[in-house]
């Protein structure tokens, strides 16, 4: 096993952020509503990410159509939000450059742009990634979506001092996602929440057919952003159907359309959290069917006042024998479109704070909660 040096720099930085936002009241209302969002289209430049078949479109060009016309949806019709971008022409941009410009901007939300591809040209449809272990199940956690992260991470290598500036990590080693076990992005619930929203919005007014769903990978520009933060996979290069869709304007524009809604939505449930009356604005209904799973799970529904320790939140169910939970009994709560997962209940917070540091090293960045029926709420030690 190679060793890592990682800087822990970005991790207080994200963790201090992290407990700003959750005391809203001690800071004035209208400096923590939403203000800025950083939209980044992926690769450029000398990088032109993943390239037809017939070598007449690149990824890049396509990414940055698409981020510039969502920006020019939300300049034109939210005022109140300011648009960042990576880029704005076909340049490169270092993956550690493009979260710089989003922590410069102190964004409130960071949407990287991409097109997928795959050696089977059968592969079509859309995803949405956030910062997290592989979504997988099984004995290597880091397996699903390998190819994609090692790909989209690459572009590392297009730099002369990368091994420097990415204090050894290797994008073709899977032994270098390991790290990303340690780090507990401290807006994992509002980055899923978007990616919800996007996944939504496009399977309702999106071209692209092939709704792949939500996965939690370990990218490497997900990582150093300190904002909610997600990687959009809008369709694959590499299959005609949906190459067919991404290379006229129209498809591009529904592409767009289906951020910007997504984007309206999160941002008024952004505000909403913080009591801002915000500006007006129409947002698109969701449909509130939910999927049907696979596996069902028990769904803690005590009425009594009880504590725990929340170790994940996920747009899907999963067993609660699942190896994540590392031998503890675990409990899952429905939330929205989300579950809640708490291990260490009890009805004595003190009983709860006995076993925190232990569960820590395990699930790092996880934190207590207080329940109360099926309502679960966090709270400080």
């Amino acid at each position: 096993m190679k060793h890592y040096i990682y800087n822990i720099g970005i991790i207080l930085l994200v963790l201090s952020y992290a407990s700003l936002v959750s005391a809203p009241e001690a800071v004035a209302q209208d400096d923590l509503r939403f203000k800025t969002i950083v939209i980044d289209a992926g690769h450029g430049g000398k990088d032109p990410g993943a390239i037809s078949k017939d070598r007449t479109t690149n990824e890049k060009d396509v990414n940055l159509a698409v981020a510039l016309k969502l920006g020019k949806l939300i300049n034109e019709n939210c005022p109140d939000v300011k648009v960042e971008y990576t880029r704005t022409t076909d340049v490169y941009v270092t993956l550690d450059g493009r979260a710089k410009i989003a922590n410069k901007h102190k964004a409130n939300l960071f949407l990287s742009i991409h097109v997928n591809a795959h050696d089977n040209s059968a592969a079509s449809g859309f995803s949405c990634h956030i910062l997290g272990q592989s979504s997988k199940k099984g004995s290597d956690t880091f397996a699903y979506n390998l190819n994609v992260c090692k790909r989209e991470n690459s572009v590392i290598l297009l730099e002369d001092d990368y091994s420097t500036k990415y204090q050894g990590f290797d994008p073709t080693d899977p032994e270098s996602f390991i790290f990303f076990n340690l780090m507990q992005n401290a807006f994992y619930e509002q980055s899923l929440n978007f990616a919800v929203m996007v996944n939504e919005k496009m399977d309702k007014i999106g071209p692209v057919k092939g709704n792949r769903g939500i996965s939690q990978d370990p990218f490497y520009v997900l990582w150093k952003t300190t904002m909610p933060a997600m990687l959009f996979e809008m369709a694959f290069i590499s299959n005609s159907a949906d190459l067919a869709v991404i290379t006229t304007d129209e498809g591009k524009d529904k592409i767009a359309n289906a951020l910007y809604e997504a984007f309206l939505q999160f941002k008024t449930d952004y505000n909403k959290s913080l009591n801002y009356n915000e500006p007006t604005t129409s947002v698109s209904t969701v449909s509130e069917e939910s999927t049907k799973e696979e596996n069902k799970v028990e769904m803690a529904v005590e009425e009594s006042v009880r504590y725990g320790i929340q170790v994940s939140t996920v747009a899907r169910q999963v067993s609660l024998k699942d190896p994540f939970f590392k031998g503890y009994k675990a409990s899952c709560y429905p939330s929205g479109k989300v579950y809640k997962y708490i291990i260490g209940e009890s009805s004595e917070k003190a009983d709860v704070e006995n076993i925190f540091d232990k569960a820590a090293e395990k699930f790092p960045g996880c934190f207590m909660v207080k329940i109360e029926g099926d309502s679960v709420s966090r709270i400080s030690r």
